[in-house]
């Protein structure tokens, strides 16, 4: 046991009005360890087909910052690659095409793999052929019979996402060319650790992943991970880069030797490092209860901004409901109007915040603090201040 986050509902299971009495289906939130190859999951879940469904509201394109990252990431890749118009790229959990619409400046038709309804429709609209399915090794094999292998397989955050994680990559070996590269990017457990982002953990997602975990499980699929990078996004991300085990074209570089160093100097092959982070998020929740009760008692007001399942683990865990955030705003249409699950918080549009004139500005997805504050500086008008609660109390 790596840490015990409580009951909570599924992280993305928003309530409408006529639904905020039917009760909530929840499961404990626990993080386990395995022994053996370091990989930390969660220990109960529910099957992806009743996350991933026409209900599910995460839309991707409702960050600029990260289209931005997704378009930059485009540009490399292809230069880095020589991708070109009869190239074959492929994005697993492509959501609303976010990331593949960019190829088409360089007249790549690219193909999505996304199982949400409500997303892969939106992504279809972009005229991005969009397959409506889960990714696994079947899939995969069915695809590599129809010639549809990959010269780029692309899968952003979503190797945490699958329960059964071998057989996923097992499909990556199946659906990439002996020439070609995966490119995968995810939430690097060290950072959850350091920076004390327990509000990443929820059901949604089964695996917290590191190179030392992700090295062997792509090395038992006959891949190798010839390159990482460090990215800002999420808190702190890696993308690796991936190619069958017996491509001589792609030598592993240096610096995935020092990352994996770097894992062992932080000693995430020891328990003990994962004992400190339960005792810190432990003290984290009374320093942050401690400070919402003050400003209740001091007579001022907090709003949420970003209905994100960040703030679902954390308002669950440490049992805040509307009587210490009075409410959360969100930009994606797709929310305002809902509650969310468990606190029953309910979510308005951006505009809520003019109307009401909160003292605090509590930014949920602290990983955009910096772009949500920007469009937001009018609070300043009547000495309104932002805050985040991760890895320490901030307010400005």
């Amino acid at each position: 046991m790596v840490i015990d986050l409580g009951m909570a509902p599924l992280s993305n299971d928003y309530l409408n009005e006529e639904d905020i009495s039917r009760g909530q289906f929840t499961l404990p939130l626990r993080l386990m360890i395995c022994d053996s190859c370091k990989l930390v999951q969660v220990a109960d879940f529910e099957m992806p087909d009743k996350i991933f469904n026409s209900n599910y509201k995460y839309f991707s394109s409702y960050s600029e910052s990260w289209l931005t990252h997704c378009e930059k990431y485009v540009d490399m890749i292809v230069k880095r690659l020589n991708l070109n118009e009869y190239s074959k790229v492929v994005e697993i959990a492509s959501n609303d095409g976010y990331l593949l619409q960019y190829f088409s400046k360089y007249r790549i038709k690219p193909l999505g793999i996304e199982p949400s309804t409500s997303t892969a429709s939106v992504a279809r609209e972009k005229g991005i052929e969009t397959l409506e399915e889960f990714f696994d090794r079947n899939l995969a094999v069915r695809l590599k019979k129809e010639g549809r292998c990959a010269d780029l397989l692309i899968g952003n955050n979503v190797l945490a996402h699958v329960p059964d994680i071998g057989s996923f990559v097992a499909g990556l070996s199946e659906m990439i060319k002996p020439t070609g590269t995966i490119t995968i990017e995810f939430p690097h457990f060290l950072n959850i650790l350091t920076y004390k982002q327990f509000d990443t953990i929820y059901h949604e997602h089964f695996s917290y992943l590191t190179l030392l975990s992700i090295d062997r499980i792509f090395r038992d699929n006959y891949l190798k991970i010839y390159d990482v990078e460090k990215l800002p996004t999420h808190g702190g991300s890696l993308r690796i880069y991936a190619s069958k085990i017996d491509n001589a074209e792609f030598r592993v570089s240096d610096k995935v030797k020092e990352v994996l160093q770097e894992e062992l100097d932080a000693g995430l092959d020891d328990f003990a490092t994962y004992v400190d982070f339960n005792r810190n998020v432990e003290e984290l929740k009374l320093q942050i209860l401690k400070k919402l009760i003050d400003i209740r008692e001091s007579g001022k007001t907090v709003v949420g901004y970003g209905a994100a399942a960040k703030g679902n683990t954390m308002f669950n865990y440490f049992g805040i409901k509307s009587d210490l955030i009075t409410y959360v705003v969100d930009a994606n249409p797709h929310k305002q109007g809902l509650y969310m699950p468990g606190s029953l918080i309910p979510i308005y549009s951006p505009e809520k915040i003019r109307e009401t004139r909160p003292d605090y500005v509590l930014i949920i997805p602290w990983n955009i603090k910096d772009e949500i504050a920007n469009q937001n500086k009018y609070i300043r008008e009547w000495g309104g201040r932002f805050m985040t609660f991760i890895p320490e109390i901030n307010e400005w």
